[in-house]
């Protein structure tokens, strides 16, 4: 039986928590994810009803997402010299510009992870995305760029923090081209700059196709320490569509997890797409979910929740 609190509230496909908590547990299996920050919805229909709206309003409760991923940080170091760029749709136009800089300025979207945050919901950055441009030359470049992120999105100080003082939860790579080298680098150095701020606990996410290994992410996710694992099982051969045959792999993630990943508690969750448009492949009913969330849960303990590709297509089915 799949534990849910409800089915709906307003995000059709499976989109609730299943048991609601006061604030995000990465230790249980009940999590859910979504990206925000693209909005895939009104991409792909017509009518203001789906539109993305800005992220506060989707933490108005406690309720529905335990994490909410802001996609994405797109545009950085080999592809720019100076400061990133970040890319959020119609929540932060190309007009909030820091002066001088290709960087966004978006207060609002920064009072909305505060509104999110005492929610209980932990609010990360992604960085990467299919339509970015980005990488790293050598580990001394990553090094740097942990530091770079850590002053405009984390604990550090800057004067051109996009979302003003709001103290992000972490950091996701969604690394889908580019140069592969130095992530290993700039997470050991991202985590040394958490380990010495003790207001808050930090997440290292990653967001790696499931074939296995991971053609960007692979040796990264054998190097470095991942707190969670949004493994995307859409848009490849071995995706949800694919359950109930030897392509559905979720049983290599879970043989990582335990045997060669870096951090032996590793969470790896189901990516799936919230609607039929969220993605070419991988889409299946809610029944089948069910199904599939209950199996994997049964046999896997690695399994951490679901993570939803995106959020305006999950309120808008």
């Amino acid at each position: 039986m799949v534990h849910l609190t409800t089915l709906t509230l307003g995000l059709g496909l499976v989109a609730s928590s299943w048991l609601s908590v006061s604030a995000f547990n990465p230790n249980t299996d009940t999590n859910l994810v979504t990206y925000w920050g693209q909005k895939y919805a009104s991409n792909l229909r017509s009518g203001n009803q789906n539109r993305q709206k800005p992220l506060g309003e989707y933490c108005q409760t406690s309720d529905g997402e335990d994490i909410i991923v802001l996609a994405f940080l797109h545009v950085f170091n080999s592809a720019a010299r100076g400061l990133p760029r970040m890319d959020l749709s119609n929540q932060c136009l190309p007009t909030s510009l820091f002066p001088g800089t290709s960087l966004l300025h978006c207060p609002d979207t920064g009072a909305g992870v505060k509104m999110c945050q005492s929610k209980g919901k932990a609010i990360i950055l992604s960085l990467g995305g299919a339509a970015g441009a980005y990488g790293f030359s050598d580990d001394s470049e990553a090094r740097d760029f942990a530091h770079t992120i850590w002053n405009l999105f984390l604990g550090g100080s800057s004067a051109t923090r996009p979302l003003d003082d709001a103290i992000l939860d972490g950091v996701d790579l969604d690394i889908e081209g580019g140069l592969t080298a130095g992530y290993p680098a700039f997470i050991a150095e991202l985590r040394s700059l958490f380990a010495a701020d003790t207001r808050k606990k930090y997440y290292i996410t990653a967001a790696p196709q499931c074939p296995f290994p991971d053609a960007y992410l692979g040796a990264t996710l054998q190097a470095a320490w991942i707190d969670m694992v949004f493994v995307q099982y859409y848009n490849n051969y071995c995706g949800t569509q694919a359950y109930g045959s030897f392509n559905f792999n979720f049983d290599q993630w879970d043989t990582w997890a335990k045997t060669t990943s870096i951090n032996k508690n590793v969470k790896v969750y189901l990516g799936v797409p919230a609607s039929q448009t969220a993605a070419n492949a991988g889409y299946v009913t809610i029944d089948r979910l069910r199904q599939i969330i209950d199996d994997v849960r049964c046999k896997y303990s690695s399994f951490g929740g679901v993570m939803m590709w995106d959020t305006s297509q999950a309120y808008a089915n």
